[in-house]
């Protein structure tokens, strides 16, 4: 398609949001018109709902980042072999974090997509949600009787119990939101089936508390049935897409209403909040980096008495003995805050999120939240010794799927990067080569550094702490070292295109300036 036609497809997608815009106006108008009395004085009392959704955010991600406080507290002996405890860990308490951080994340996307659809809130509606807060930050007490007791049936039961109660609250909320229209979002307000609408929002909800109630039916007959159920709840959205293909291919597509796309989809390329994902990110990596000064507070402060006796009142002896812990903890906290920092620069450029995206993003958080974990067992060792080895090997580990999934967010944004990405960081842009090294960097950094610990195995911890103090160093040359490398490469390869380069920068810049609700999708 030439210049002409992308005009025109531009200037079609303009005059559709405008067409929109002035039925929205027209809708609103008319509406607010036929309401009685009393219900304008409640349309009056509704409010914005972004302060409580920032705190629904905030509770969420502080109950979802905590479950890891008995992971990295659990006491490893030193004449413990760590491959033996790091098998009772991965079993038990770590198998428990983890899952316990999908269950609730599920639970934060589901709250996400309900208030896609119901953007203005009341007295009632905020009531209705910290109901839902409530059962969501209970749900790891749940899983935690589950794990700790896996043949007795009453986690199950609390569990599906909670879920249930849950799942009917949502329920209430989205039957009061149609009842009220001027609290759902714009496009469902003009839309003609509302009632469609409801009908598919509520089936859609209804899903994972049926499922649960047959969870605990199977509970009392054959319990491992149960923990399969449960399983299929947590990744239901890609089991459903998945039938939901396979039936396409064998009796052909079957026609859906436009309607039925545009909310609660199961489809992996449906929209999420941009904005929530950020925030509930935040709290992730703030909650992180709070856990690790704690653990400094608690365990590195001397008792005045051994102060008095052991080192004569010197508290500046007494404190050079945690020395090790320190290095632990500034280095720790670089990692947080540069993994923030790279997911920071990330989302600055992603101009909209998915549901993929999101689930990406949630297991990079998972791995985020192991890094008190991570520091724990860097300094809990004595020095040059096998668990000192293996602690240091398991934190690089952790780092390095932390960050390599940031940087499956990264790839899975350039499939669809018109909708996705900002036009400078696309594929070819110039801040394209810079993004994906900023990515690339900790995964790369932290394989290194495993390799390396296996090879110099007696400088290990030398090697990881120089590691961490380094990369931050690294991040400052980062933009002069990829400059240099693609100035170098385009003298390889192009030695004679400066005129090419410079209109390829003039087309960059001339596609950076149009507005993105403008871009052609």
């Amino acid at each position: 398609m030439g210049e002409n036609g992308d005009t025109e497809i531009i200037e079609h997608h303009v005059d559709e949001e405008m067409e929109k815009k002035r039925i929205l106006r027209s809708h609103g108008s008319s509406f607010m018109e036929s309401v009685t009395p009393s219900e304008r004085d409640g349309h009056s009392s509704t409010q914005s709902s972004h302060r409580l959704l920032a705190y629904s955010d905030a509770l969420i991600s502080i109950i979802a980042t905590v479950m890891i406080l008995p992971v990295a507290h659990t006491k490893v002996q030193d004449n413990e072999e760590l491959k033996e405890s790091l098998q009772v860990l991965l079993t038990t308490k770590i198998a428990v974090y983890l899952m316990t951080f999908l269950i609730v994340t599920v639970a934060w996307a589901a709250h996400i997509r309900l208030f896609q659809v119901i953007e203005r809130i009341d007295d009632c509606l905020a009531l209705l949600n910290l109901a839902c807060m409530m059962l969501i930050t209970f749900l790891p007490y749940t899983f935690s009787l589950m794990a700790t007791f896996p043949e007795n049936i009453l986690g199950i039961l609390l569990f599906c119990a909670c879920v249930m109660v849950l799942g009917f609250i949502q329920a209430v909320i989205v039957v009061y939101g149609f009842s009220r229209p001027f609290l759902l979002n714009d496009q469902i307000q003009v839309s003609e089936n509302q009632v469609f609408y409801k009908h598919h929002i509520l089936k859609v909800i209804m899903r994972v508390p049926i499922m649960c109630f047959f969870a605990s039916i199977f509970s009392f007959i054959f319990f491992q049935i149960s923990y399969v159920i449960l399983a299929i709840v947590i990744f239901l959205p890609y089991i459903s897409q998945s039938l939901k293909w396979c039936r396409s291919k064998a009796i052909g597509q079957v026609e859906e209403t436009p309607d039925s796309m545009m909310f609660y989809t199961y489809h992996p390329n449906e929209p999420l909040s941009k904005e929530r994902v950020e925030a509930f990110s935040d709290g992730v990596f703030a909650i992180v980096a709070t856990l690790l000064i704690l653990d400094i507070c608690e365990d590195n402060v001397p008792d005045p008495v051994m102060v008095q006796k052991q080192y004569g009142g010197s508290l500046v002896a007494a404190l050079q003995n945690y020395g090790p812990e320190y290095l632990a903890y500034f280095g720790s906290f670089a990692t947080v805050a540069l993994l923030w920092f790279v997911h920071h620069s990330l989302f600055l450029h992603v101009t909209r999120t998915t549901r993929f995206m999101g689930l990406l993003n949630t297991f990079s958080l998972a791995f985020v939240g192991g890094l008190p974990l991570a520091y724990q067992l860097t300094h809990e060792f004595p020095r040059n010794s096998r668990n000192e080895l293996e602690a240091i090997q398991i934190s690089c580990v952790i780092i390095f799927f932390a960050g390599v999934f940031q940087l499956a967010i990264w790839v899975a944004a350039l499939f669809s990067e018109r909708e996705t990405l900002h036009p400078y960081v696309r594929y070819g842009g110039r801040e394209h080569a810079f993004m994906l090294a900023k990515l690339a960097l900790y995964p790369c950094v932290a394989l290194g550094t495993f390799f390396l610990t296996c090879i110099l195995s007696k400088f290990s911890a030398s090697i990881f702490h120089l590691m961490e103090i380094t990369v931050p160093f690294a991040f400052l040359l980062l933009r002069l070292l990829v400059r240099g490398g693609l100035a170098l490469l385009r003298l390889i390869f192009c030695p004679d295109g400066p005129e090419t380069r410079s209109a390829l920068e003039e087309e960059e810049e001339e596609e950076a300036r149009m507005p993105f609700n403008t871009m052609i999708t």
